[in-house]
């Protein structure tokens, strides 16, 4: 988990079905509201769908440049968020050669779309972690969103009663894995109150984190 960083970068090899097919039996794992396993999950990757999500890719592109203030990085500039920015750019330029998986949840109508949240993306996290465990890269994007749920639902057929819930592009990647960056834990862990620090709870973890 340490490692399973995003993947944008991608290597041209495909993922053979055995590999992707492991990665989907481990969704199936996950637990899910009254065990209904009201989830299914869509693999695109033949031509005609490949380009409809290169098209949801483009709209989704045009909504979040001005939301993040994000343009195309300068050729010599080599910052960090340059970096992460082009590699970005690539992932949404490439959109059409990747296989990638929709992720869908039946919608109940005693439940809030946040609840069934939670019976579709640990779902998503078990085929992320699975496709990590293999060595491949994975991407979770929001080309099912931004406008690009009506493209996709029309192309596939996702009836009115099922919800897009996620999106995620898998391939080899190009590059490294992890290290992953994240705010120290204490910053984001309380103990009994909103306002409380865990220092004593946190204290245990740096101990085992300084066993041999």
């Amino acid at each position: 988990m340490s490692t399973a960083r995003t993947i944008r970068r991608f290597t041209t090899e495909p993922v053979d079905d055995a590999t992707l097919s492991r990665c989907l039996q481990a969704a199936t794992w996950a637990p899910s509201g009254a065990n209904a396993q009201g989830w299914r999950f869509v693999v695109l990757r033949s031509p005609e769908q490949r380009a409809v999500v290169a098209e949801a890719a483009a709209r989704a592109l045009e909504v979040i440049e001005p939301v993040y203030g994000m343009s195309r990085p300068a050729p010599d500039d080599t910052g960090r968020q340059a970096r992460n920015n082009r590699a970005t750019y690539e992932l949404h330029d490439r959109a059409g050669e990747f296989t990638s998986v929709l992720f869908t949840q039946q919608h109940y109508p005693t439940a809030s779309e946040l609840l069934l949240g939670g019976s579709i993306f640990p779902a998503m996290q078990n085929f992320l972690l699975a496709a990590r465990a293999q060595g491949l890269g994975a991407c979770p994007t929001g080309w099912a969103s931004y406008g690009g749920a009506d493209l996709l639902r029309a192309a596939i057929g996702v009836p009115d009663d099922w919800l897009v819930a996620g999106h995620v592009v898998v391939s080899w990647p190009r590059g490294r894995h992890g290290p992953l960056r994240r705010r120290p834990l204490a910053s984001v862990v309380n103990l009994d109150r909103w306002d409380a620090p865990a220092d004593d709870v946190l204290a245990a973890l740096s101990e085992d984190t300084a066993q041999p």
